[in-house]
């Protein structure tokens, strides 16, 4: 895909996943609390309603929603 602004990176073999948004990092999210976080600090108020759709939102590597052990 490579063209939605938000890209969620494979899990880190520390836990958690790296988040870009725009190319620039936005942290790591151990659940998608955190992930809806970051967004919101983007400027997406309903983030939690944009994190499924692909135009928005791409997962990297695994499956979406799965943090390496924290859950959602």
């Amino acid at each position: 895909m490579g063209e939605a602004p938000i890209v969620v990176h494979r899990v880190a073999g520390i836990g958690g996943r790296r988040v870009t948004i725009r190319g620039q990092i936005a942290g790591l999210a151990r659940s998608d609390a955190d992930l809806v976080e970051f967004l919101r600090r983007a400027g997406l108020p309903d983030a939690g309603e944009v994190m499924d759709d692909p135009r928005w939102v791409e997962w990297q590597g695994g499956q979406p929603h799965e943090y390496g052990g924290q859950g959602r």
